[in-house]
């Protein structure tokens, strides 16, 4: 990452909205701004695959394992504000492939930490999950408040989007997908 190029930007950006870069209170803001983007931008770097390394192959668990509640963080692509919530992943292993429950955190959280589309976010943890697993079926639901929507525009506050994703089996079993879905909400 260029901090020093993102320096310069937020000093160019403060003298554009009429700010004096100078005074006291914004003197360290641009270095302020370059960790920051380095810290909330840290998945551009790296691969979510590298968090889900299959830790138990005899376990004969084949039922739904569901870690829900996921809080996270991203930045709007469109806006480079934030969106945030909380994600609900969940998945059918096959063959007593099982990750670990952090694991599935993680993945969250990488793909999360770049700029980002929240229907993207969703269908990559399940990629991800897919190809790293190969279980009999993900699903993956995001719900998350929007900065661009409550700071501008339309200034919903406490509005919320929520996308899913599904793959394997629970595409294609009713019964299986509202039982995940019942026990996100639950």
């Amino acid at each position: 990452m260029d901090k020093e190029k993102i320096k310069r930007a937020v000093r160019d950006i403060l003298e554009a909205i009429g700010e004096d870069p100078d005074r006291e209170g914004l003197q360290d803001t641009p270095d302020r701004i370059a960790r920051m983007y380095e810290e909330i931008f840290s998945g551009l770097k790296e691969d979510p695959k590298d968090h889900l390394q299959i830790f138990f192959q005899e376990e004969k668990h084949e039922e739904l394992v569901l870690v829900k509640d996921i809080p996270f963080y991203s930045m709007c692509e469109h806006h480079l504000v934030p969106f945030f919530g909380k994600a609900h992943v969940g998945y059918l292993p096959k063959g007593g492939k099982l990750t670990g429950l952090s694991k599935l955190a993680r993945v969250v959280e990488t793909v999360g930490k770049k700029p980002q589309l929240q229907e993207r976010l969703t269908a990559q943890v399940a990629e991800t999950i897919v190809e790293m697993l190969d279980p009999y079926g993900v699903i993956v639901v995001v719900e998350a408040e929007h900065m661009c929507m409550t700071m501008r525009g339309v200034k919903k506050s406490g509005s919320k989007t929520i996308t899913s994703a599904v793959r394997g089996l629970f595409e294609r079993d009713v019964k299986a997908r509202n039982e995940a879905m019942t026990l996100i909400k639950f």
